[in-house]
């Protein structure tokens, strides 16, 4: 059975992946959709012509994560698209974070990140793709955003080098980098949005496009994707001597 695997489908560009995924995918079975809301996602299910299958699960809850090792090793798939999608963020100050956003942005934009990749690579076979959902702010450090920042240059870390050690088996990883999106993500993260400044405004991005550039920018194996002008000027601008070190030790 070949099956793409989203996380954090429920909204936003998880729930964009599902719906063009969804119409541009061959040769898949089944749509896995995964988040902790169960209506947003039995909605999204029904509006599919691929079969969609529900799994509402904690990406924090470790007991989560040991049901759904489980229910990898029961059917055996072969995973042609896993996309890390689920994430979080806060906009303040590090000294006015409590414990539990940070706590939750490391948890969630981290290690489940990670857990999740782990789980999945066995069931990955040559021609997988495997998308990796960081962001602009993994390129420079960021006041007010610092964990937020910190945690998706961690992401954007371990999908270069990640697609490097995967080239040899034929699997493509790429790290989608936008810049402000307009998804449900912004008011959360910004509460009142008296934080989102007016250039962010005059950059931001609208879901569909974003996820339309990462997924062609998957299909011909792109390392990076980035959605725009100025996020790619960033991109530019930063990368040169990273490209370089990665070229290097490129094992």
């Amino acid at each position: 059975m070949n099956i793409a695997i989203i996380t954090g489908a429920s909204s936003g560009m998880g729930r964009e992946f599902a719906v063009q995924l969804d119409r541009c995918l061959g040769k898949t079975d089944e749509i896995w959709l995964l988040a902790r809301s169960r209506e947003p996602l039995e909605k999204l299910s029904y509006s599919m012509q691929t079969k969609a299958r529900v799994i509402v699960i904690d990406l924090t809850d470790e007991a989560a994560f040991k049901q759904f090792e489980e229910v990898l090793a029961i059917q055996n798939p072969k995973i042609t698209v896993l996309v890390n999608c689920a994430g979080t963020g806060s906009h303040k100050f590090f000294a006015r974070q409590s414990k539990e956003e940070i706590d939750a942005m490391i948890q969630l934009n981290i290690t489940a990140l990670t857990r999740m990749t782990m789980l999945c690579l066995p069931y990955m076979k040559s021609g997988s793709k495997l998308i990796q959902v960081s962001s602009g702010a993994a390129f420079v450090p960021q006041s007010a955003f610092a964990v937020y920042a910190a945690s998706k240059a961690y992401v954007y870390s371990l999908s270069r080098a990640l697609g490097q050690e995967l080239r040899g088996r034929g699997i493509t990883v790429t790290a989608v980098c936008p810049g402000p999106v307009n998804t449900p993500f912004l008011t959360h993260a910004y509460e009142d949005m008296s934080g989102f400044g007016a250039l962010k405004r005059l950059t931001m991005a609208k879901t569909a496009c974003v996820v339309k550039k990462a997924i062609e920018d998957c299909k011909i194996g792109k390392s990076v994707s980035t959605c725009g002008l100025p996020i790619k000027l960033l991109y530019l601008s930063t990368q040169s001597v990273q490209n370089v070190m990665i070229t290097c030790f490129r094992v």
